[in-house]
């Protein structure tokens, strides 16, 4: 056990030095990556504007002239949201925003009985909410006349939530598709880890492999410009696509940000 720690710690101190230069851009990159697929949403649903007005009226029974004020205001909420979010700018509200987004979504779509749609949205918001429990490190709440939790303990909240429900994309993979060998090792591995960063242990270690695997899983499945533009597949695994990269910047953030008070991790600092 000795030995395995002593390998552990090194190569930890090796995942560092190699990562140093990376660091400071790390964030950034994370919050960009979270928002992109509101991003994508946005642009999808200005250029196709017909086809989602036809939908939402036809197939969803949604009045006209609601279907434009639907559509118009998660457009703008997206677009000013993301923006906030990258800039840092009016955090909880973008977060709230952006959140409100999905929840509308999910409802206005007829979306939120897909199992693996929701599995999805419950990583993307548990991405929000390590943004969200940043902001709280760095600036004081909207709300400081209210009673209410310290900064530092609603950080510690939100990090534990956010890293909770951004493991449950995993959990969508596992279940979802055939059964092979390979797949049946890769889901245990990616299993463990997510195990792991529920509980704080090795959280970045953990978190790190899981962006490598995302970022494969990602190309290979999620290949959208191989498909056809006349293909309705190709949106499906557009939509995957940027919702899976949204994911990786959450767990980007863990690494960067540590799983925060409640985990074995910190508990281990303590001793």
């Amino acid at each position: 056990m000795e030995q395995v720690q002593a390998y552990s710690s090194k190569a930890e101190d090796l995942l560092e030095t190699i990562s140093q230069p990376l660091k400071p851009h790390v964030p950034s990159i994370a919050r960009f990556l979270i928002v992109v697929t509101f991003l994508e949403d946005a642009l999808r649903i200005v250029l196709q504007w017909s086809d989602q007005l036809y939908y939402l009226e036809k197939v969803r029974g949604m009045p006209w002239g609601i279907t434009h004020i639907f559509l118009a205001a998660n457009v703008i909420m997206m677009f000013v949201g993301s923006f906030m979010v990258v800039k840092r700018k009016y955090t909880e509200y973008a977060v709230g925003g952006l959140f409100l987004v999905v929840v509308a979504q999910s409802i206005g779509y007829g979306l939120w009985s897909e199992a693996n749609f929701l599995l999805r949205s419950l990583s993307v918001i548990g991405g929000l909410l390590m943004v969200l429990s940043d902001a709280f490190s760095k600036k004081k709440s909207v709300f400081a006349d209210l009673p209410q939790l310290s900064e530092r303990d609603r950080k510690t909240y939100f990090q534990l939530a956010g890293r909770v429900l951004l493991i449950f994309l995993f959990i969508g993979f596992i279940f979802h598709g055939e059964w092979s060998l390979a797949r049946a090792v890769i889901s245990a591995i990616g299993f463990v880890a997510c195990i792991m960063v529920v509980v704080g242990f090795k959280a970045k270690w953990s978190a790190t492999f899981l962006v490598l695997f995302l970022s494969i899983f990602n190309l290979i499945i999620n290949n959208f410009w191989s498909v056809h533009h006349a293909n309705p597949q190709r949106d499906f695994l557009k939509y995957d696509f940027f919702q899976t990269l949204s994911i990786m910047g959450g767990l980007l953030l863990l690494v960067n940000m540590g799983p925060g008070g409640i985990s074995i991790d910190e508990k281990k600092k303590a001793f």
